[in-house]
């Protein structure tokens, strides 16, 4: 399930322009279209490995949140250029 999710990620995040970020709902929607509220919780562990790694920013208030330490509603977009702002709000 964590490759389809992490796929779900990096192709939706390919669509949107860039610096735009992509909702956990359309994540779990694009991996599976028919138990996607069961895949939320796994969209949220595979998000918090890949900003772990840097390969994503967990938006919270359209801000770059700890993915050790965020609750609730986020969003998730690729690092931008200056990667060191997106660590330095963390």
């Amino acid at each position: 399930m964590s490759a389809e999710i992490e796929t779900a990620i990096f192709d939706l995040l390919a669509k949107v322009a860039p610096g735009k970020s992509v909702s956990p709902e359309e994540v779990a929607r694009a991996a599976d279209p028919e138990g996607w509220r069961r895949t939320l919780g796994h969209v949220r562990a595979v998000a918090r490995g890949l900003a772990r790694q840097e390969k994503l920013v967990i938006l919270r208030h359209n801000k770059p949140a700890d993915p050790d330490d965020f609750k609730g509603v986020y969003r998730l977009r690729l690092p931008t250029q200056g990667a060191s702002e997106d660590q330095a709000a963390t």
